[in-house]
C-alpha cells in the first residue's frame, strides 16, 4: 500500500471505528452543500417572495439533473482509485487521474453548452408555474455557464474519497459554502437579482472552490500522486475505457432517477404554485439528512472498494452492517423532528401561510422513504465499490423510471389523492433499489466478480 500522505489503507484493522471517522468529514462536507443550497432558498424565499422560490425550486432541479450527471461519472475514479490501492498499485495513480480529470471536464464543457441550448424546453417539460418561469430560466442558464467548475469540484472529491482522504473535500466545499453565502447576501439581499442573484452566488463560489483545490494539490502534487504535467493529462486508451464501462452506467442511473424526480415535479407544478413551492422546500430539506447519510454511502464505497480489490470479503461485509447501522440513527431523529415540527422547519424557508399549511401534508407522507433510504446507504455503498455499474443502473431505472414516475402517477393522478400520492409515490420508489440490492449482496454470486481494475 501507498505511504503517501493522502492515502489511507482500509483493507486491515478494526471497521466501525474507521468507518465513522472516515465517514464523519463526508457527513459534514455533504451538510454544507445542503446548507448553501438551503441558503439559496432561505435567502430567496425571504427576499424575493414565494415567485422567486419557486423559480429556484424548478430551475435547481434542471440544475441538478446535469450536476448528477458529473456526480455518476466520478463514482468511476472513486472506484477505480479505491481498488488501485486495494492492489497497492500506487505507481499507475498518475495515470489514471489524468485520464479521468481531462474526461470529467471535457464533459463538463459539453453539458454546458447543452443546458444553456436545452434550458428553456427542459423547464417547459416540467410545467413551471408561467408566473416563475422567467426567473428559473436565470437561473439555469447561470448554472448551466459555470457547469465545469461543478464537474470539477465533483472529479478532485472523487479522487480523494477513492484514496481513502475525506478530510480534504471538506476543506474544498467549506471554501465554496463560505463564498456562496456571502455571495447570497451581496446579489440577493442587497443588489436584489433574485433568482439569477442565487445562480451567480452558487456558481462563483464552486468556481472559487474549484480554484482553490487545484492550487491545494499542484503544491502537493507528490503525495496527491499527480504530477499535473501537460503530458500525463493524454487519456490512456485502456484506463479511458475501464473508466467509461464504470461511469457511464452510473450517470445515466443518477440521471434517470433525477429525472424521474423532475416529472413528479411536474405533476405537482399542475397542482399550482403553493403546492410546488411546499414540495421543492420540502425535497430540500428531506436533502439534508439525505446528503448526510450519503457521506456513510460515500465512505462505505471507498472502505468496500479498497477490500475488494484486496480480495478481502469478509471486511466488506463488515463495512455494509456499519453504513446500515449508522444510517439508521440519522433518519430516526430527522423523522421525529419533521412529523412534530413540519410547519415550524419549512417556515425557515418561507412565511407564506398556504405553503405552511401543506407542510404536514409532505411530511407524513415522505417518512415512508426513510427506512429504504437508511438501507440503501449500506447496500449501494457495496455495489458502488465492487464495480458493478450495470446492476447500479438496473436498479436505479427500477427506483427512478418504474415506481417513482409509476407510483406518483397512480397514486397522485389516477387515484385522486393529489399532493399526498405525489409525495408518497416519490418516497417509496427508493425500495425498488434498496430491497434488490439487499438480495445481491445476500444471496449473489459478487465475491466471483473481478475487480475492475484486473
Amino acid at each position: 500500500m501507498a505511504n503517501g500522505v493522502m492515502a489511507k489503507d482500509f483493507t486491515r484493522g478494526a471497521i466501525f471505528g474507521p468507518l465513522l471517522k472516515f465517514s464523519l468529514p463526508f457527513m459534514l462536507s455533504n451538510a454544507l452543500q445542503v446548507f448553501y443550497a438551503a441558503a439559496d432558498m432561505a435567502i430567496v424565499g425571504h427576499f424575493a417572495g414565494q415567485v422567486g422560490l419557486a423559480s429556484v425550486v424548478n430551475g435547481s432541479r434542471v440544475f441538478v439533473l446535469l450536476t448528477m450527471l458529473g456526480v455518476g461519472l466520478s463514482m468511476s475514479g472513486q472506484i477505480y482509485i479505491a481498488q488501485l490501492l486495494g492492489q497497492g498499485r500506487r505507481n499507475a495513480l498518475n495515470q489514471a487521474i489524468g485520464t479521468f480529470f481531462t474526461t470529467m471536464l471535457a464533459t463538463g464543457a459539453v453539458l454546458s453548452a447543452l443546458g444553456l441550448v436545452f434550458s428553456r424546453p427542459l423547464l417547459h417539460a416540467i410545467d413551471v408555474p408561467p408566473e416563475a418561469f422567467d426567473g428559473a430560466l436565470d437561473y439555469v442558464r447561470i448554472c448551466a455557464a459555470g457547469l465545469v467548475f461543478s464537474f470539477g469540484y465533483n472529479m478532485v472529491s472523487a479522487v480523494l474519497r477513492g484514496m481513502g482522504d475525506s478530510v480534504r473535500p471538506l476543506l474544498f466545499v467549506a471554501v465554496a459554502s463560505a463564498a456562496n453565502i456571502v455571495l447570497d447576501l451581496v446579489a440577493v439581499v442587497w443588489l436584489r437579482w433574485g433568482p439569477a442573484g442565487a445562480a451567480l452566488a452558487t456558481i462563483l463560489g464552486q468556481a472559487i472552490s474549484f480554484a482553490f483545490a487545484v492550487v491545494y494539490l499542484h503544491k502537493r502534487r507528490e503525495a496527491f500522486g499527480f504530477d499535473f504535467r501537460r503530458s500525463s493529462f493524454a487519456p490512456e486508451p485502456a484506463v479511458f475505457s475501464a473508466q467509461m464501462r464504470l461511469g457511464l452506467p452510473f450517470a445515466v442511473r443518477f440521471a434517470a432517477i433525477n429525472a424521474s424526480m423532475m416529472f413528479v415535479l411536474r405533476l405537482v407544478n399542475g397542482l399550482g404554485i403553493a403546492a410546488s413551492t411546499v414540495f421543492g422546500v420540502g425535497v430540500q430539506m428531506d436533502d439534508v439528512v439525505t446528503k448526510i447519510t450519503q457521506g456513510i454511502m460515500q465512505a462505505s464505497t471507498a472502505m468496500v472498494g479498497q477490500n475488494y480489490g484486496a480480495r478481502r470479503f469478509d471486511r466488506v461485509r463488515r463495512v455494509v452492517v456499519g453504513a446500515w447501522l449508522f444510517s439508521v440513527g440519522f433518519y430516526i431523529v430527522y423523522g421525529a423532528a419533521l412529523l412534530m415540527r413540519p410547519e415550524q422547519m419549512f417556515s425557515i424557508f418561507t412565511n407564506d401561510p398556504a405553503v405552511l399549511a401543506l407542510a404536514p401534508v409532505f411530511a407524513r407522507n415522505i417518512i415512508w422513504q426513510f427506512p429504504g433510504l437508511a438501507l440503501m446507504r449500506g447496500t449501494n455503498g457495496f455495489i458502488n465499490g465492487i464495480g458493478n455499474a450495470r446492476l447500479a443502473l438496473l436498479f436505479g431505472f427500477l427506483d427512478g423510471v418504474v415506481l417513482r414516475i409509476g407510483c406518483s402517477w397512480l397514486l397522485g393522478t389516477v387515484m385522486g389523492m393529489g399532493l399526498s400520492g405525489y409525495v408518497l409515490g416519490y418516497a417509496i420508489a427508493c425500495y425498488g433499489m434498496g430491497v434488490p440490492s439487499l438480495i445481491y449482496f445476500l444471496f449473489g454470486k459478487w465475491e466471483s466478480r473481478e475487480a475492475v481494475t484486473r
